[in-house]
């Protein structure tokens, strides 16, 4: 097998390859975002020079790492390049002592995760809204309400919000913030944290106004009742199912409390 290397910024144009292969939404922004943010844990494997896989670690303080962005190009499948990128990150993410680490696994990852000691805890759906007019809605800009994150989200994610705001769009409304971003194949909203549902139906109404002739992306935990409500009425549909997965980064570990009940659109599958 090939050496595991960090990822580097040259090597963004072969991640995205490894993107498309997959049909996923991420952008040349988005790979440069996860390199800002923690370009130590950025993995990838070569073969025959190309990039053949690759897997992403970030943290978000002490209390959680997570786990994304693992990628193999069909040419390099079935020879170990994820399983060997998921134990270096995992490792990566023990040396600095994380809580908990965790990812959000597709049907062709979890039974890799699973062997490596994680933990089904949740599902997460991605939604979809083919382009449509959308009532316009009034908002503000962004006042992030750091306190209330921690509490949604149960970790410290400020500097990935910080970058979220330089680099895309946000706004708050009453009681809530939302961000959203372009993709590859959809715009998407997300992360959207609010304390009730009609601050989340305004910042919602926000992002489809801003991008009506655009197909979006939502990622919502169904535990959230009232975000899968919102979905309904303005026309999303059910894309995709994946399963959120755990496991202890030290030993001893109380469970990290989140509130999902606030939580009305994650921040990807590569962030939680």
């Amino acid at each position: 097998m090939s050496e595991i290397r960090s990822l580097r910024r040259e090597d963004i144009p072969g991640a995205l390859r490894l993107c498309r292969f997959a049909g996923w939404n991420q952008t040349e922004e988005d790979w440069a975002r996860i390199l800002r943010l923690e370009p130590e844990g950025c993995f990838a494997l070569e073969e025959g020079g190309e990039l053949a896989a690759t897997a992403t670690a970030i943290t978000f303080g002490r209390e959680l790492g997570w786990i994304g962005m693992v990628l193999t190009g069909p040419a390099h499948r079935g020879k170990g390049f994820a399983t060997a990128l998921m134990e270096r990150a995992i490792a990566w993410l023990e040396e600095r002592q994380v809580r908990w680490i965790k990812l959000d696994a597709t049907d062709m990852g979890r039974p890799i995760y699973l062997k490596l000691g994680f933990e089904d805890e949740e599902l997460v759906e991605r939604w979809a809204r083919p382009p449509g007019e959308a009532p316009r809605a009034e908002v503000e800009p962004l006042r992030l309400d750091g306190d209330l994150d921690r509490i949604a989200f149960g970790a410290d994610r400020s500097r990935l919000l910080d970058d979220l705001a330089r680099t895309g769009e946000a706004a708050s409304s009453g009681a809530g913030y939302a961000f959203g971003r372009p993709g590859a194949n959809a715009a998407y909203f997300g992360p959207c944290v609010s304390r009730d549902a009609a601050s989340a139906r305004n910042l919602l109404q926000w992002f489809l106004g801003e991008h009506a002739g655009e197909t979006v992306f939502w990622d919502i935990l169904p535990a959230n009742r009232e975000a899968l409500d919102l979905a309904a009425e303005f026309g999303f549909e059910r894309r995709r199912r994946l399963v959120r997965q755990a496991r202890p980064g030290a030993a001893n570990c109380a469970p990290l409390p989140h509130r999902n009940e606030l939580v009305y659109a994650i921040a990807g599958f590569e962030y939680g």
